[in-house]
C-alpha cells in the first residue's frame, strides 16, 4: 500500500502544470482575432468532404496555413492578424476564391464549388490527411494512411491507437480508465468483453477509414462509457458514377492468415448504393501462465491454445437524395463468425510449507462456437438554408451465440500413473434482440447552434448454460449447475444542447442528457431452487451534464476546458450468476448485483501553434467494477465481476503532429496518470494505487517514386485492474508501401513488434491468494497487402450517419 502522501505529490504537480497552462492567459492582446470557420457544399447544398482550404496573405497571397473539411463539410482555421483570403480546390470542382479579408473579418459563412468540366474518369484523387489528427473535441487516427496497419484487424488497431490499451483479456481501456464504449459508424457495439474481440477482429484494417477517440462527448451521445467513447469509422465511397476496390492481404506468424474484402459503390445525384463484403480466415496461438499460492498449496500452471477462426462480414445500403432537403437511407450488415478454441494446460501442485510435489492436472478444454451480428438501419434526414437539420432512426439488432464445450480432466502421480479423472461439457447459447428509435435535431437559435433529441431502447438478452458431467462415459445434466437467464431492459433518454461564441475569444458548449432506466434480471435454476438473486429489478433516472468552454488566446494559444458525467452499465453476460469452468481449478461467474459505475471527467487542454497540444485531467469513478480474483474452499480460483470502491485518476498528456521535413512527418503523444482505489472487498480493506505512463509514435517517409515507409510504436507502463498490477509492455512495428498503375494501386509490407515485447505480465497478492500471470500471443507477423481501385473518381460529398442503436450494441462481451 502506499500513503496518501504521494497523492498529495501528485496533484500539486498535476497543479503546477495546469498553473502554467492558464498564465497563457496573459498573452492575450487586443488583436487575437477567433478562428475562421465555415462550410462547404456542392452545387445541390451536400457538404463537401476532404475540400482543401487554403489561407493567404492578401498582400502578395503567401500561402499562411491550410485545412481540411469535414465529414460535415466544415473547416476551422487560426485567424491571421493582417488581412487575408482563402482559397477553395478539390479535385472534380473548380478553384474558387474569397474576396479579401481584413483582420478579425469573419469570412462568408457558405461556399458552394461548382463541378469541374474536365472529365473526370481519369481524374485520380489524392488528397491526404495526416496519420493523427488532433481537435478540441477528439483525436483522430487515420487507418488508411497507415502502411503499419496492413493486415491488422479492428482490436489490433486499437492497440496502435494514442492512449488506447488493449489487456491480456482483450478489455479496452483509454487514458487510464475502462469501460470505454466502442462505436461503430456512430453506433454503440451491445457486446460484453468475449464477443465484442471476436466481432472487432472480424473487420480488416482495410475497411477501416479512421478511428476517433472521444474523452468527455456531448450530450447528444449516449452517457453509457465512463472512460468515453472511441467511434471506428468504416469507408463510405464517396465518388460519383460506379466504382470500387478490392484488397488482399497475408499475414505470416506460426501459421499463415489470409484476409480480403470488396467494396462497391454507385452514386449520382439522387442515389447512393453501396455494398461491401470481406472475410478472414487463420489461427492464432496463444500461451499462458499462471502461478498461484493458495491456503497450503501451490499451483504451476502452463497452458498453450489455438483459437481457429473463420470470420465473414457484409454491408449494404441506399441513400435517395429526394430533393436538396430531404434524403432517406436503409442500411443493413452483418458479421459471421465461426470458430474452435482449443487450450492444454498442466498443473503442478505443491504442499507449499515444504514444496513436497503433490499431483499433476493435465487438462484440455476445446469449445466449438458461432456468433452473428444483424444490424439493420432507416434513416430520414432533412436540411434547410436556415441550419436546420433532423435526423430521425429506427434500428433493430440482432445477437446469436452458441457455444460447446468439452473439457476432460486427468490427474496423475510423479510417475504419470492415473490417479482419477473428471470430464465437463457445458453448452451456452445466448440470444440478444435490441430495438432502438431516436430522433436528433439542430438549429441556430439564440445567436449559436442549439440542439434536442430523443431516444428509446429496448433489449431482451436470453442465456441458456446446461452443464454436464461424464459417468462411466455417458454425459449426465447437472441441474445444480444448469440454468437460464433472461435480462430486460428498457432506457428512454432526453437532451439539449447549446453552442455558441459569448465573444470573438471565448465559444462555449453546454447540454443536459436525462435518461431513466427500468431493468429485470431473471435467472431460473434447472433444480428448481430459488435463491436470492434469481430475480434482479432496478429502476433508476439520472442526469449527465456536459460542458466545454474554448479560450482563444493568441493566434498562438488556445486553452480548451471540458467536463462531462458518464454512466457505465454492466454488460448483460455479466449480469447472469451462473458458473462456467474453464478448467477444473478456474471458472468464471456473474454477479446479478453489479450495480452501473459513474465517472465525472474534467480536462484542461492547451494547444500551442495548432501543432502540440497538452491535456491535465482529474476522473472520479464511484462503484468502480473490475474482473476479481477470489478463491472457493476446495482451492479452485474463480473470476467475477465486482464493483470494488471509489477510484480516482490523475492524467497528463502531451501529443504533437510535427512536419519535420517536405518528406518526413510524424506524430508522438506521451502520457502519464496516477490511480488511487479505495474500497472494501469481502470484508477486506482496498486501499492501491499505481502511476502509469506511456507512449506512442510515428513517422511516414516519402521517398520518392511512389514509395513511402513508416515507422511506428507504442508503450504503455504498470496498470491497476482491480487487485492485478500489470507490468510494462510495448511493440514496434515497420513497413513500406509502393503504389503504381496511376496510384489505383498499392501494396503495402510491413513487420510487427520487431523486437518481440509486446508480452503481458501481473500479478496479485490479496486477501489470502498471491497470483502471478503471464502471456503472449502471435504479436510478431509479416504482413503483405494489395489493394486495387477501379471506376470514377469523381468525389461528392459523403454522408457519415450515426444510427439508433449506439449504446445499446456494445454491451455484448469478447475474446477467450
Amino acid at each position: 500500500m502506499r500513503k496518501t502522501r504521494k497523492s498529495e505529490t501528485v496533484m500539486r504537480k498535476l497543479l503546477t502544470v495546469t498553473l502554467l497552462l492558464l498564465s497563457f492567459f496573459f498573452e492575450a492582446t487586443a488583436q487575437n482575432n477567433p478562428p475562421l470557420t465555415g462550410t462547404v457544399t456542392d452545387p445541390s447544398s451536400k457538404p463537401l468532404r476532404a475540400v482543401t482550404v487554403s489561407l493567404l496573405n492578401a498582400k502578395d497571397s503567401s500561402l499562411l496555413r491550410t485545412s481540411i473539411t469535414d465529414n460535415d463539410g466544415k473547416y476551422e482555421l487560426q485567424s491571421p492578424d493582417s488581412s487575408y483570403l482563402l482559397l477553395f480546390s478539390m479535385t472534380g470542382f473548380s478553384e474558387k476564391y474569397s474576396k479579401r479579408y481584413a483582420a478579425g473579418e469573419k469570412p462568408e459563412g457558405n461556399i458552394t464549388l461548382e463541378v469541374s468540366g474536365k472529365k473526370l474518369e481519369t481524374v485520380t484523387v489524392t488528397s491526404k490527411k495526416p496519420m493523427i489528427e488532433i481537435k478540441a473535441d477528439k483525436t483522430i487516427f487515420n487507418v488508411e494512411g497507415s502502411i503499419n496497419a496492413t493486415g491488422s484487424n479492428a482490436l489490433e488497431l486499437l492497440q496502435k491507437s494514442p492512449g488506447v490499451r488493449v489487456d491480456n483479456n482483450e478489455n479496452i481501456s483509454m487514458k487510464g480508465k475502462n469501460g470505454v464504449k466502442i462505436y461503430i459508424d456512430g453506433k454503440m457495439t451491445q457486446l460484453d468483453a468475449k464477443d465484442l474481440a471476436a466481432y472487432l477482429k472480424g473487420i480488416n484494417s482495410t475497411d477501416v477509414e479512421a478511428i476517433e477517440m472521444i474523452s468527455n462527448p456531448s450530450a447528444k451521445y449516449d452517457a453509457s462509457g465512463n472512460a468515453g467513447i472511441i467511434n471506428i469509422r468504416l469507408k463510405k465511397n464517396k465518388k460519383y458514377g460506379t466504382n470500387g476496390s478490392v484488397n488482399a492481404g497475408l499475414v505470416q506468424g506460426v501459421t499463415p492468415k489470409g484476409n480480403g474484402s470488396l467494396n462497391l459503390n454507385f452514386r449520382d445525384k439522387k442515389v447512393n448504393v453501396f455494398g461491401n463484403a470481406g472475410f478472414f480466415i487463420g489461427d492464432y496461438h496463444n500461451n499462458q501462465d499462471i502461478y498461484r499460492i493458495q491456503s497450503d498449496s501451490i499451483y504451476d500452471q502452463k497452458s498453450n491454445s489455438i483459437s481457429s477462426n473463420k470470420y465473414y462480414n457484409g454491408k449494404a445500403g441506399a441513400d435517395f437524395f429526394i430533393d436538396k432537403r430531404n434524403t432517406f437511407g436503409v442500411m443493413a450488415s452483418v458479421s459471421i463468425g465461426d470458430g474452435v478454441w482449443d487450450n492444454k494446460s498442466q498443473t503442478i501442485v505443491s504442499y507449499d510449507p515444504t514444496k513436497a510435489y503433490a499431483k499433476t492436472l493435465n487438462a484440455t478444454n476445446s469449445i466449438a462456437g458461432k456468433r452473428t451480428n444483424f444490424n439493420g438501419n432507416l434513416n430520414y434526414r432533412f436540411v434547410d438554408t436556415t441550419g436546420t437539420e433532423i435526423n430521425a432512426d429506427a434500428d433493430y439488432g440482432l445477437f446469436r451465440g452458441t457455444g460447446s464445450s468439452f473439457q476432460p480432466n486427468y490427474y496423475t502421480d510423479g510417475s504419470g500413473n492415473p490417479l482419477y479423472s473428471i470430464i465437463n461439457r457445458n453448452n451456452t447459447p445466448t440470444d440478444i434482440d435490441i430495438y432502438t428509435a431516436k430522433v436528433d435535431v439542430e438549429m441556430n437559435k439564440w445567436k449559436g447552434k442549439f440542439g434536442f433529441g430523443a431516444k428509446a431502447a429496448y433489449v431482451k438478452t436470453r442465456n441458456a448454460f446446461e452443464f454436464f458431467t461424464d459417468q462411466n462415459g455417458v454425459p449426465v445434466k447437472n441441474l445444480q449447475r444448469s440454468n437460464r437467464f433472461e435480462y430486460i431492459e428498457n432506457v428512454n433518454a432526453l437532451y439539449v444542447n447549446y453552442q455558441r461564441e459569448l465573444t470573438k475569444k471565448i465559444s462555449l458548449q453546454t447540454g443536459l442528457r436525462a435518461e431513466q432506466t427500468n431493468s429485470e434480471g431473471d435467472l431460473t435454476r434447472d433444480d428448481g431452487i430459488v435463491q436470492a438473486d434469481n430475480n434482479i429489478k432496478r429502476s433508476y433516472l439520472d442526469f449527465f451534464p456536459s460542458a466545454a468552454l474554448t479560450y482563444n488566446i493568441s493566434e498562438k494559444h488556445t486553452l480548451n476546458l471540458t467536463y462531462s458525467r458518464r454512466i457505465d452499465r454492466p454488460s448483460y453476460q455479466d449480469l447472469n450468476p451462473f458458473e462456467n469452468k474453464l478448467d477444473e481449478l478456474t471458472y468464471q461467474k456473474g454477479n446479478a448485483f453489479l450495480r452501473p459505475q459513474y465517472t465525472g471527467n474534467i480536462e484542461l487542454a492547451h494547444t500551442f501553434k495548432s501543432l502540440i497540444t497538452t491535456t491535465v485531467g482529474y476522473s472520479h469513478v464511484k462503484d468502480y467494477r473490475s474482473e476479481i480474483l477470489d478463491t472457493t474452499n476446495s482451492n479452485a480460483t474463480f473470476i467475477q465481476q465486482r464493483n470494488l470502491a471509489s477510484q480516482a485518476i490523475y492524467s497528463i498528456s502531451i501529443g504533437s503532429s510535427l512536419p519535420i521535413a517536405k518528406w518526413w512527418s510524424g506524430y508522438v503523444n506521451f502520457y502519464g496518470n496516477y490511480q488511487r482505489f479505495k474500497g472494501q472487498l469481502t470484508n477486506t480493506d482496498l486501499d492501491l494505487d499505481v502511476t502509469g505512463y506511456g507512449g506512442y509514435l510515428q513517422n511516414t517517409f516519402q521517398l520518392g517514386k511512389d514509395y513511402s515507409a513508416e515507422f511506428s510504436g507504442w508503450f504503455n507502463g504498470p496498470s491497476l485492474d482491480g487487485t492485478i498490477r500489470s507490468k510494462s509492455m510495448g511493440a514496434a512495428d515497420i513497413g513500406l508501401q509502393k503504389q503504381f498503375m496511376k496510384k489505383k494501386a498499392t501494396v503495402k509490407i510491413s513487420y510487427t513488434d520487431i523486437f518481440h515485447t509486446a508480452r503481458w505480465a501481473g500479478n496479485s497478492d490479496f486477501s489470502g491468494l498471491y497470483i502471478k500471470l503471464r502471456s503472449g500471443w502471435e504479436s510478431q507477423t509479416f504482413r503483405v497487402n494489395f489493394t486495387y481501385r477501379f471506376g470514377s473518381n469523381q468525389v461528392a460529398s459523403s454522408r457519415q450517419r450515426k444510427t439508433g442503436l449506439e449504446t445499446e450494441a456494445g454491451r455484448i462481451k469478447g475474446g477467450n
